[in-house]
């Protein structure tokens, strides 16, 4: 994820242009293994092993080596190696950029100093972000657009980040979007959060990304938008709120959520904060709001106030 990061920082700054790191960002692709991967390849796991920690992956907020530990399939030091072989990821993105000729590496060295310091990084945040910490990553660039936001949808958006690297890509990129009023490019999938502290969460997103969405997460090729498709982006958003409930449960907050809803050409309008969510093959927006009675759902059906 942090390779995401830094390389849009390059491009901000006019260190590398859109197409480089369009092929950098590739290539980085061949040489990225997930630890489920290197567990097996090193011996320490088998696949069987592997998937039954997977779907551990689905019921709760747990990196996957605290599951294979907690289940007796790795030990921490095997756990610790397998970590060293993922833990540099980004300089993936150095040798991809000096491999094409893009850079040099003194150059990615210099650039990655002038990035901490422009986001007032300390060396344990930097260290935590550059080996994958996604809740400190996600947390910076809250906290930079608005405190406010970060405290209210800052344990949201890191989980959420999470979930979407363990089950659907690994390169994901987010955004803050400005713009207050949402109109989806073709759907939106709604899902309301219950409680003591209620929350509106939506998904806006079109026909291409979705297809890509719903094929990884259903494991299939899908190539319509038909009910399945629709499903399974329903049940990856589901799934995530119902780790989101578990956490927030262990943290003393008891939730509960509604069934999801899908609308088709929707309008959401309220008070809202969204982020865009960049994956390898498209951008979708997470909408959230901590005031869903606030929040109208205008589609060509009618207007739902939540």
């Amino acid at each position: 994820m942090f390779s995401q990061y830094f390389g849009h920082y390059l491009l901000n700054r006019g260190l590398i242009t859109r197409e480089q790191l369009a092929d950098s960002l590739e290539f980085q692709k061949t040489v990225h293994v997930k630890f489920g991967v290197i567990a097996v390849d090193e011996g320490f796991m088998t696949t069987a092993q592997v998937e039954e920690v997977h779907e551990k992956q689905r019921q709760m907020d747990k990196r996957f080596g605290e599951i294979a530990v907690e289940l007796g399939y790795l030990t921490e030091e095997q756990v610790e190696s397998l970590i060293s072989h993922q833990k540099q990821s980004h300089l993936y993105l150095a040798q991809a950029l000096v491999d094409r000729g893009y850079m040099t590496i003194d150059e990615f060295g210099a650039a990655l100093n002038e990035y901490k310091k422009d986001n007032s990084l300390s060396d344990e945040q930097f260290e935590a972000i550059r080996n994958g910490n996604v809740d400190t990553l996600v947390e910076k660039i809250l906290v930079a657009y608005d405190e406010e936001k970060a405290a209210k949808y800052g344990k949201y958006l890191s989980l959420f980040a999470k979930n979407m690297i363990r089950f659907i890509d690994d390169q994901v990129y987010l955004e803050i979007s400005e713009n207050n009023n949402v109109t989806p490019g073709n759907w939106l999938i709604k899902q309301d959060v219950v409680g003591t502290s209620p929350l509106f969460t939506g998904i806006s997103i079109n026909d291409e990304t979705l297809l890509y969405v719903a094929s990884i997460y259903a494991e299939e090729e899908l190539t319509e938008i038909d009910a399945l498709a629709k499903d399974a982006v329903s049940e990856f958003l589901n799934l995530h709120n119902g780790i989101y409930l578990v956490n927030m449960s262990n943290w003393g907050t008891e939730l509960d959520m509604k069934p999801q809803q899908v609308f088709e050409s929707a309008t959401v309008s309220g008070d809202l904060f969204q982020v865009t969510v960049n994956t390898s093959k498209g951008a979708f927006q997470v909408v959230l709001s901590d005031n869903p009675s606030n929040i109208a759902v205008e589609s060509a059906t009618g207007t739902q106030t939540v």
